[in-house]
């Protein structure tokens, strides 16, 4: 199977190309910068698309030899939910968990949803926590992942409690690579 993975240079980003390449398939990641290509390729992705740079649809369909994404974990939605659509496989499943683009309206790809027979599945982190039997299979196999090596947490920054501003600065930056981290002592 091909994942393609969005914004994948997020901590969030990170956890699915470990998972992807646990399960056996390719992960193939995107990134707005040139400058977090190489990381992602160092920290398992297949394939990374550099989307300020490269038309996304050409190369998930060149790198699939012309079926498409399996499998898309979306962190943007707006209107690149149309450009994922057009990048799937047929019966491929969009699973979005965020909304990074807040500047355009989210509007569901209908017609290639038909086309390809598509599933776009909203996903929130409560799905999970308030339900007990999916919170223990969850931590299960993280705990599991952690343990055997196969789920590895990117941590880019660590800044103490008094460097607070300075690491929200950070963050708002956009160069982090992995998850930022602050610490109380």
């Amino acid at each position: 199977d091909f994942v393609l993975i969005t914004a994948a240079s997020s901590s969030v980003g990170y956890s699915a190309i470990q998972i992807a390449k646990a399960a056996g398939a390719v992960a193939i990641a995107t990134t707005r910068s040139t400058a977090k290509k190489q990381m992602l390729l160092d920290k398992g992705a297949d394939q990374v698309i550099v989307t300020n740079d490269e038309d996304l649809v050409s190369r998930v369909m060149e790198i699939t030899k012309g079926h498409g994404a399996d499998l898309i974990f979306d962190a943007v939605a707006g209107s690149f939910l149309e450009t994922l659509a057009a990048a799937a496989a047929p019966g491929a499943t969009i699973f979005v968990y965020g909304a990074l683009d807040e500047t355009a309206a989210t509007s569901f790809p209908l017609f290639a949803a038909l086309q390809k027979g598509l599933k776009v599945q909203g996903y929130a982190l409560f799905e999970i926590t308030t339900n007990p039997a999916k919170l223990d299979r969850a931590k299960e196999y993280i705990y599991d992942g952690l343990k055997s090596g196969a789920l590895d947490p990117i941590l880019d920054r660590v800044f103490s409690l008094d460097r607070i501003v300075e690491a929200h600065q950070y963050m708002e930056s956009n160069q982090q690579n992995g998850k930022i981290t602050v610490t109380v002592s």
